[in-house]
């Protein structure tokens, strides 16, 4: 547990390392919501519809750009080799790294959505709904991310590979929270939403530690 511990404070540290990622997730984040509107012509009517599926894809897009540091920063120190051969195992390595990233980039993501989501159009009234799924979001978003740059270990080009893997794997929770939204929206529960999301965040908290694991081995050896 207190190698555990050790680890988890060392990529907290990390990711806010030189005014890292967070800020960095975040900035680009509300850039990207403040220049959609500019490019449709500012007109909420037309904004409105739309808001949820736009701010789920920029906050998708967001999640990713941190990524790539997240295993090969440590591969290139030998920072990884010493770990692989700790005392803990390299799935649990990969799954405290994906929770670092949620707690370090998602988290703060999360608290941004709800801004950009009102300047789409969505009311001020959807606000906790935008929060409480953007978390759940961002915690996919760091599960299958981190898979992602395990499988791009040590590639010539990883912040375009991780893209290219992660981005398909985006999809599911895009399209869930953009419907909660849009079901609260036109009135009905959100919950049969959520409840996939969370389903997916599941799924994804099963597979990345042994997938990324073995992709780590596989890069090393």
């Amino acid at each position: 547990m207190r190698a555990l511990g050790i680890l988890f404070r060392r990529e907290l540290a990390l990711a806010w390392a030189g005014g890292g990622g967070p800020l960095l997730a975040c900035g680009f984040f509300l850039c990207l919501t403040a220049l959609v509107p500019l490019a449709a012509g500012g007109d909420p009517a037309g904004l409105k519809p739309v808001a949820g599926g736009i701010a789920w894809l920029a906050l998708a897009l967001s999640s990713i750009l941190s990524l790539e540091r997240l295993f090969e920063r440590d591969l290139e120190d030998g920072a990884l080799d010493l770990i692989a051969l700790g005392p803990v195992p390299l799935e649990l390595v990969v799954l405290f790294k994906a929770a670092a990233q949620w707690l370090a980039v998602g988290v703060p993501l999360a608290v941004t959505a709800p801004i950009a989501a009102i300047t789409l159009g969505l009311v001020p009234d959807q606000a906790p709904l935008v929060a409480a799924s953007a978390l759940i979001g961002a915690l996919g978003f760091a599960l299958t991310g981190a898979l992602g740059a395990a499988l791009a270990l040590a590639s010539k080009r990883g912040g375009l590979l991780i893209a290219v893997v992660v981005l398909p794997l985006f999809i599911p929770p895009v399209v869930f929270g953009a419907g909660a939204l849009e079901r609260a929206v036109n009135g009905l529960s959100p919950l049969p939403a959520l409840a996939f999301l969370t389903a997916y965040v599941l799924f994804a908290a099963v597979v990345t530690p042994f997938a990324g694991a073995a992709a780590i081995r596989n890069a090393q050896g």
